[in-house]
């Protein structure tokens, strides 16, 4: 009987929101667990690698416990020697998180080799699987081909999953970002597909499962060494089974039987069809403190990505501006503090950002004038005067002064 826990993450794996249920599962595993993260979801992106550092200075930083970093980033292309090196890691880590990428990449590369069954096992001994975004899409009996269908325009369709949950005598699918507002305009929530092909996809599924959805920056905790299962995190967790879901709030939790498709009195229940039907229900109705913070975020990441350090600035004031209304508002006090942690954050981000620009205008500007000015010298050298003044005034045009001498030419920017 397994005695572990696999923690399902809808999204946010390595932000402030989930610390909490790092350190948590962490300690119920042992303070020295060796704890790894796998790449594989995110194998055929360029930015792989800085990924995983990412997750690595995360745990260092906000976890304070190591985090080594197990590559199989391609069936394929990992030679055999470094396979095993990788299968070796993942057999002596009691604590593997999983992340972001494409989960039917991810379930191609590991067919056929032993990672499945290593991560049965781990939860089976008493360890912990935390699995996110993409990769919680695999662990279920079927996996939701969001690329292929939201960026590609493929049919509607299910693939296989790795199926552990099965393993564990839960045959259900998970869906991430069951929330996911990016869309704006058009409904990209049930993990990008709106409500209306979801419908279709329900109905696609080759037998009757649970549908196991995890709002974003929210994660279920499955411990089966007390057969309960508790939400975590900002958002809810929704439990779909035959038209009828139970929806559960963070901080509540419910008996991990309830994934199997058997009946439980708590929660909320309400009809799936009439969800569908009337758009966004009551149940994903917007979270007005976490869209209005999201908003602000998105703007002060937008204006860091064009250079715009002003209206980045203006951003930040506006989430300071935000935390201290909600606080008066009496919005509640955890949520405030997840939020000031994001917040610096950004700050943090600023900061790196500036640190990272020239230090001043004249050494942003230097090796360009200097390369401007050793050409005018050239072409005084070679008596071709008047390219050498023309030279000079495009730079005086731009406050540049040159000053010639016996020792050279110096140049200096005019006096305001």
């Amino acid at each position: 009987m397994a005695s572990g826990r696999i923690v399902l993450m809808g999204s946010g794996e390595l932000t402030a929101t989930m610390v909490e249920v790092h350190k948590e599962v962490l300690a119920s595993v042992g303070s020295r667990a060796p704890a790894v993260f796998l790449d594989t979801p995110a194998g055929f992106q360029l930015n792989v690698d800085q990924i995983s550092q990412k997750a690595v200075s995360y745990f260092t930083t906000k976890i304070n416990h190591p985090l080594s970093v197990v590559s199989f980033k391609s069936a394929l292309a990992t030679p055999a020697a470094e396979a095993e090196r990788a299968f070796y890691e993942l057999r002596r880590a009691r604590y593997v998180l999983i992340g972001p990428g494409s989960p039917t990449y991810a379930v191609r590369q590991w067919q056929q080799t032993p990672i499945p069954d290593i991560l049965k096992k781990l939860v089976a001994s008493g360890g912990c699987l935390v699995a996110a975004s993409a990769a919680a899409l695999t662990v279920g009996r079927y996996t939701l081909p969001v690329y292929e269908i939201y960026k590609v325009g493929e049919d509607l369709h299910w693939s296989e999953g790795i199926d552990v949950l099965g393993f564990f005598g839960i045959p259900c699918v998970v869906v991430p970002h069951w929330n996911n507002a990016e869309g704006g305009t058009h409904d990209t929530r049930f993990c990008f597909m709106g409500a209306s092909r979801f419908r279709q996809l329900e109905a696609l599924l080759p037998e009757p499962l649970v549908i196991l959805g995890l709002d974003e920056h929210t994660a279920c905790c499955l411990d089966f060494s007390t057969g309960q299962a508790y939400v975590k995190g900002l958002g809810r967790v929704t439990v779909r089974f035959r038209h009828t879901e139970r929806v559960f709030e963070r901080g509540e939790s419910f008996g991990i039987e309830l994934l199997t498709g058997a009946s439980a009195e708590c929660g909320s229940k309400t009809p799936m069809v009439d969800d569908m039907q009337s758009g966004v229900s009551d149940e994903t109705a917007p979270d007005l403190f976490w869209d209005a913070f999201h908003t602000c975020q998105a703007s002060f990441e937008q204006a860091l990505a064009q250079q715009q350090i002003q209206d980045a600035v203006v951003a930040l004031l506006e989430c300071d501006r935000l935390l201290w209304q909600s606080q008066e508002q009496h919005e509640d006090p955890e949520r405030i503090a997840q939020a000031r942690e994001m917040f610096r954050e950004l700050i943090i981000a600023l900061g790196n950002y500036v640190r990272a620009l020239p230090p001043s205008r004249e050494a942003c500007l230097k090796p360009l004038v200097e390369e401007l000015v050793q050409l005018r010298t050239r072409l005084r050298h070679e008596k071709k005067w008047d390219e050498a003044d023309a030279l000079r005034s495009c730079l005086e045009h731009v406050r540049i002064v040159i000053e010639d001498s016996q020792h050279g030419s110096q140049w200096r920017f005019a006096a305001s």
